[in-house]
């Protein structure tokens, strides 16, 4: 079994947000793989089914990304699925936005969602999908840019980069960690 687990906040003013891009994903997957996110508990919104021929639980906590933890742990609790069957998607603003990285383990990069999940989890020992959003020109404006929307050319590019993550998603589950890193994880 594996849990992939989009990372965001909760509700309609931060739905298109750069911070949802975790969500989004999961929602692409959830329209893909034709498991609708219906069930609520363990701090998420969830649905179960079978995708790429395994059982997969699709998520998206409830709680605000800073403590998106409680909703990794309670799900990996509730499931029996170890740090390493789960699958944590976000944004990065290291990444130039239409990039994404699989990694099988690391640190938080300074991302609080990350930080609550390494607290939570106990451990580093979880995959992640990294969504590049790019850097704001200003940097002393992150809070304010993870914040806002995609402007209507980056919302045209992030439509490859969503069907990108699924596919890579996907791999995941087919191939493992490696496998998916060393198929999307382009250099360039």
């Amino acid at each position: 079994m594996f849990i992939l687990l989009g990372l965001g906040n909760p509700g309609p003013r931060y739905a298109l947000s750069r911070h949802n891009v975790g969500f989004r994903v999961v929602d692409h997957i959830s329209g893909a793989a034709k498991i609708p996110l219906y069930k609520v508990g363990c701090h998420a919104f969830w649905g179960k089914g079978i995708w790429a021929g395994q059982t997969v639980v699709l998520a998206k906590p409830m709680t605000y990304m800073n403590n998106s933890g409680k909703a990794a742990a309670a799900l990996c609790r509730y499931f029996g699925v170890s740090a390493a069957s789960l699958l944590v998607i976000y944004d990065d603003l290291d990444l130039p936005l239409g990039t994404l990285r699989l990694r099988q383990q690391g640190g938080s990069g300074g991302h609080n969602g990350i930080n609550s999940l390494i607290y939570s989890l106990q451990t580093e020992q979880f995959p992640r999908l990294r969504i590049g959003i790019g850097r704001p020109a200003d940097r002393n404006d992150v809070v304010e840019y993870v914040l806002s929307s995609f402007s209507v050319e980056e919302e045209d590019m992030l439509v490859s980069v969503l069907e990108t993550a699924v596919q890579a998603s996907k791999h995941f589950i087919l191939e493992g960690i490696g496998a998916a890193m060393n198929r999307f994880n382009k250099r360039g």
